[in-house]
């Protein structure tokens, strides 16, 4: 079988968002299945494909609000309100539907379009009717929106997700309906995309493919290490709930480190915590912590970093939300909600490995579990692309 991998960003071998870790697993899996994989996509300005002979590439693109000047905003916005299509899906239209079409008869013959996600599938809704089609929801993506308009303080912001959320709802059930098999990244999406009782959807656990092989020397340079993307709502809801919420019941002689982008508003607030930036390497930097937190209050989906903390082995103490769709939590990840309760559990972790206990775990079990599961869940919908074709 021969399929067309629809997504945004192609996997370029330096994946910076959880995001394109998951594209790089997912693509991996469906080749571990005997399926040939060409990806179409765009690519970030000055990267390259990981696997050129395998891609078609649209061009380069920066999706990236915390980047984009406000004129581009308001350009995106505007396209938007034109089109009637969200902001996401608007910023993948710099090529025309014609220039589209034309990349993916290049790949013919294929069998089924794999549409990775919302957005490039919704700039180009109706270019994928000629085909069977799996769709991969990577979250609920207007659940994530409505929370995000929920948390907005400010009113216009309010208004720009609750539009995403409206119109995200529409086209999310849209793609749901057309597919032949709907995957999701962790079980209870599949309810909340009224999928339960369909038979055509499965949940698929992810690994990162972290290297585990340096955690027997590693040097501990951080008490607590959080990492993220934290210009993107749903993280920066769980960020700002911690500092908020957590810090203050904190164990004063604890040092929080915070790694990535981060908004000069949120920096400004908060200016006793080390906020170090992008880091050359993520794994590298969660390795030097004692103690990972993992604070996810928003969004949907499986959190990337949950499962690259639980492969690496390294202590945690997680939300709730943070752990969704993971079916085995190892024993040295702590889970709670309450921020009392979470920072109790941090403090007396911290102070354990202070006090010399080898807390780090194998997590070879935990990416086995994962992968194996993943297979069995990936032949499901390949199986019934096959009773179709």
């Amino acid at each position: 079988m021969h399929v067309l991998f629809v997504t945004s960003i192609v996997p370029d071998g330096k994946p910076a968002t959880g995001y394109e870790i998951a594209n790089k697993a997912i693509i991996d899996g469906l080749r571990r299945a005997g399926v040939k994989v060409t990806v179409i996509g765009f690519v970030w300005p000055g990267s390259a494909p990981l696997d050129p002979g395998s891609t078609i590439l649209l061009g380069e693109v920066d999706v990236r609000n915390d980047t984009a000047s406000l004129g581009q905003k308001l350009r995106w916005l505007g396209k938007a309100v034109l089109t009637g299509l969200t902001v996401s899906s608007v910023k993948l239209r710099i090529i025309t539907k014609e220039k589209f079409r034309a990349a993916i008869a290049s790949a013919e013959p294929f069998d089924a379009y794999v549409l990775n996600g919302v957005a490039l599938a919704g700039a180009f809704e109706d270019c994928f009717a000629d085909k069977p089609k799996v769709f991969i929801a990577h979250n609920v993506e207007h659940r994530s929106a409505r929370e995000n308009a929920d948390a907005a303080t400010s009113l216009v912001q309010k208004y720009l997700f609750s539009r995403e959320s409206r119109l995200l709802a529409g086209l999310e059930k849209r793609l749901c309906d057309s597919a032949s098999f709907v995957f999701t990244l962790a079980d209870e999406d599949i309810t909340a995309l009224q999928l339960e009782t369909t038979g055509r959807a499965a949940a698929l656990p992810l690994v990162t493919e972290a290297d585990t092989t340096k955690m027997s020397d590693r040097v501990i340079e951080h008490d607590l290490g959080l990492i993220g993307t934290w210009t993107w709502q749903p993280n920066r809801i769980g960020l700002e709930w911690f500092l908020r919420e957590v810090a203050p019941h904190l164990d004063k002689n604890i040092r929080i480190t915070v790694a990535g982008s981060t908004p000069a508003d949120l920096k400004a607030a908060w200016p006793k915590v080390n906020f170090a930036g992008r880091v050359p390497d993520a794994t590298d930097f969660v390795r030097s912590c004692a103690v990972i937190p993992l604070i996810s209050r928003a969004g949907t989906g499986v959190q990337l970093k949950t499962i690259e903390t639980f492969e690496l082995g390294l202590p945690s103490v997680a939300t709730a939300l943070s752990v969704r769709g993971i079916a085995d939590v190892p024993d040295n990840c702590v889970v709670a909600d309450d921020p009392a309760a979470f920072a109790k559990a941090v403090n007396q972790m911290v102070a354990r490995v202070r006090e010399g206990e080898d807390m780090i775990r194998s997590g070879k079990a935990f990416r086995m579990a994962q992968q194996e599961r993943f297979d069995r869940q990936i032949k499901l919908g390949l199986d019934r692309l096959q009773a179709i074709k």
